[in-house]
C-alpha cells in the first residue's frame, strides 16, 4: 500500500492480525523492506502485526534529490509522521543498520512512540562515537563510509552490472533483486544520500534511551567492533538486554531471521 506522510508517499507493507501489537521494522543500505521478509511468518504467527516501510530515498514518491534531505533527524521524523499516518500512537520498533541508527534517535528523543526497541548491527551512536575515538580499528571500520558519501560512489558500485554491490550482498537471498532495484532512477542516490547527509552534531547529544531495548550484535560484523557493542549500555537506562550473535555478519535479518524474530519476540513479551 501506499502512505502518504510528510508531502511524500512511502510504500509500506503490513501483514498479521489486525489486532496486533503493532512492530515497525526499518531497513538499511542498500536493502528494502525484503530484509525482514524471512523474520515476518514468526512474527505473525506470534499475533503480532507488522509494518515494513521502504524508506525516503527508496519509495519512489519519498526521494528527494539533495542530500541536506536525509539527515538522520528527517527519517527520523518521516517515522513519526509514519506512525501518525497509520493510527498509532506507538508501536515497538526494529531497525537494522539505518534503521536502527533511526530507532534509536526514536527511543531516545520520542520513547512515548516507542514501546520496546529491538536495534541489530547499529549500537546507540554515543557508543559508537566512543568506539571511534578509542579504537583505531572502529575507524578502519568506518571508513567505506567516506567513499560512501563520495561523488564517485554510484558510478564504484554500479561499474560492471553492480559487481561492487554483489559482493557486499553476496550472502543475501534478495542481493540479485536489491541490485537491480539500485538501476532505478534515484534509488541508489537516494540510499547514498543517507552517508552524504549525515551529521555527527545531529547525534552527539542522543539522550539515554529510557524505553525496553535489546541491542543485537554479531562477532563477524565488519562495520561495528566489540568496544561500540559492550559500551551501548551505558546509555540504556531501562531493561536491557545485549545478544552476541556468533558466526553471523552485519546481515542479521536474512542471515538468521528465525532467531533475530526470537529475540523480537522476547523483547515485546509474546
Amino acid at each position: 500500500m501506499e502512505i502518504k506522510a510528510r508531502g511524500m508517499t512511502f510504500d509500506l507493507y503490513e501483514g498479521g492480525p489486525s489486532d496486533g501489537e503493532p512492530v515497525l521494522l526499518l531497513h538499511g543500505f542498500p536493502q528494502d523492506h525484503r530484509e525482514f521478509d524471512a523474520m515476518l511468518p514468526h512474527l505473525h504467527a506470534a499475533g503480532l502485526r507488522t509494518y515494513t516501510v521502504d524508506q525516503r530515498g527508496y519509495s519512489p514518491g519519498a526521494r528527494p534529490g539533495e542530500a541536506a534531505a536525509y539527515r538522520i533527524t528527517e527519517m527520523t521524523a518521516d517515522v513519526l509522521a509514519l506512525l501518525d499516518a497509520l493510527g498509532l500512537e506507538s508501536a515497538h520498533i526494529v531497525g537494522h543498520d539505518w534503521g536502527a541508527s533511526v530507532g534509536w534517535l526514536l527511543a531516545a528523543n520520542h520513547p512515548g512512540r516507542v514501546r520496546t526497541l529491538t536495534a541489530v548491527s547499529v549500537p546507540h551512536p554515543r557508543a559508537m562515537m566512543l568506539a571511534m575515538r578509542v579504537r583505531a580499528s572502529q575507524r578502519a571500520r568506518m571508513a567505506y563510509f567516506q567513499v560512501f558519501r563520495s561523488a564517485s560512489a554510484e558510478r564504484l558500485l554500479l561499474a560492471r552490472n553492480g559487481t561492487l554491490l554483489r559482493w557486499m550482498l553476496r550472502p543475501l537471498h534478495h542481493a540479485e533483486q536489491y541490485v537491480a532495484a539500485m538501476h532505478e532512477p534515484g534509488r541508489l542516490t537516494g540510499g547514498l544520500n543517507w552517508y552524504r547527509g549525515y551529521r555527527t552534531a545531529d547525534v552527539a547529544d542522543t539522550p539515554t534511551v529510557t524505553v525496553p531495548t535489546t541491542y543485537v550484535w554479531s562477532d563477524r560484523d565488519g562495520v561495528v567492533g566489540r568496544t561500540a557493542a559492550l559500551r551501548t549500555a551505558d546509555w540504556v537506562d531501562a531493561d536491557y538486554q545485549l545478544v552476541a550473535m556468533r558466526g553471523v555478519s552485519h546481515w542479521v535479518p536474512e542471515q538468521a531471521p528465525r532467531e533475530l524474530a526470537g529475540f523480537v519476540r522476547s523483547r515485546i513479551g509474546v
